[in-house]
């Protein structure tokens, strides 16, 4: 059948038929329709850092549904598929391949860890969809940059060179690191050895444990046995906790020292004394600072969550949640994943009130910001 100038000597009725046979329509982009934007994430809500993917989560979803109440993204509510994988890759790359093909995600975000993330860089540049603020600071997914990955939180590599930094000013230099044994802990280990050399430190004693267990009491003899001046943890919450609490009781009494994946208050909690004096790596500013504009908008936020008052994690949820949402809103009226690309692009130093963070066309790294904090009384963190 052609369309185009037909004569019709039918029926009008026949004639209306034809015409909207014949007529095209623009398939709607994945994963938005005239109500809803579908966003996808895929983290461990089992499994060693579940804690902090939970509070997170809750961070993003509270600032949602916020924009939701106030009518959401040009008359449009974010609505957040979350599925979880366990802190297993096998499971992410199952996971996104359902939030694609059967949720119809318009966009991925919060993916939790390095390896989960690592495994699914080939499918997001196969289905040519972005995805905002995963949380890891790996190396691998700066570079080389990933189109379609949009950091927030700075390098795992830049956390340990300013820790290391102040560690060789304070005297420390023989140091133990137990360290995951996978791509997370390689890509930290990276950074601190180019740290040891950059500040002509002696070779640290490196341990590692297998990820995603609890398993470190080979790790614990052979730092103890070291006897080093300070001892930097590469792991999760459960796993770090773990290592804290058999090195203490072994007698170690060394300062001991995190990366911020582990900075959420059930962690701090959960070492009971033992906490006090840690050292912790920061990507985000403290969230009891309200005098922090983003940390105001979030205290007015958490009204009534008082367990996410002081919660790093769902800070990071909340501040990945204000980017994507920017990033949607810069995406004009008729959203899709190269225009949210495009409009992501354009965050030249963008401050959300008291953090910036920066993209173009041939850099995804987000922000820089690096603090280094140490926990005190009653499980206060301060700078």
């Amino acid at each position: 059948m052609k369309c185009g100038n037909n004569r019709f000597s039918g029926k009008l009725a026949i004639g209306a038929i034809i015409a909207g046979f014949c007529s095209t329509s623009a398939m709607a982009e994945p994963g938005v329709s005239s109500s809803e934007i579908v966003i996808g994430q895929s983290a461990a809500f089992t499994g060693t850092p579940a804690e902090e993917v939970k509070q997170a989560t809750s961070g993003a979803k509270l600032y949602f549904d916020q924009v939701n109440k106030k009518g959401g993204v040009s008359g449009r509510k974010i609505r957040l598929e979350s599925l979880d994988d366990g802190f297993d890759p096998k499971r992410t790359v199952e996971n996104t391949a359902k939030l694609l093909k059967e949720k119809n995600a318009f966009a991925l975000f919060l993916y939790r860890g390095t390896p989960t993330t690592e495994a699914v860089l080939p499918m997001l540049k196969d289905a040519k969809v972005p995805l905002i603020a995963p949380v890891t600071g790996a190396t691998s997914l700066h570079e080389p940059m990933s189109r379609y990955v949009f950091n927030v939180r700075s390098k795992y590599r830049s956390e340990v060179a300013a820790m290391i930094r102040q560690l060789s000013s304070m005297g420390l230099q023989k140091l133990g690191v137990v360290a995951s044994e996978d791509s997370f802990g390689t890509d930290a280990l990276t950074g601190v050895k180019a740290a040891v050399k950059e500040h002509h430190l002696p070779e640290p004693t490196i341990a590692l444990y297998k990820r995603n267990t609890v398993d470190v009491d080979d790790a614990v003899k052979k730092i103890s046995a070291s006897n080093p001046q300070a001892v930097l943890m590469i792991c999760t919450a459960k796993p770090c906790e773990a290592f804290l609490r058999q090195y203490r009781q072994q007698g170690g009494h060394q300062p001991m020292f995190t990366l911020s994946n582990v900075s959420s208050k059930a962690f701090i909690q959960s070492l009971g004394e033992n906490a006090r004096g840690l050292g912790m790596t920061q990507v985000f500013p403290n969230p009891s600072y309200a005098t922090i504009p983003l940390i105001k908008e979030y205290h007015e936020l958490v009204k009534g969550h008082p367990e996410l008052v002081d919660s790093y994690p769902a800070l990071e949820g909340f501040v990945s949640a204000k980017i994507l949402v920017e990033g949607l809103r810069k995406s004009g009226a008729s959203p899709t994943r190269e225009g949210l690309i495009t409009a992501m692009e354009s965050f030249n130093n963008m401050d959300f009130g008291g953090m910036a963070v920066t993209y173009s066309p041939t850099s995804r790294n987000g922000s820089n910001f690096v603090e280094l904090t140490v926990v005190g009384r009653n499980g206060v963190v301060v700078r």
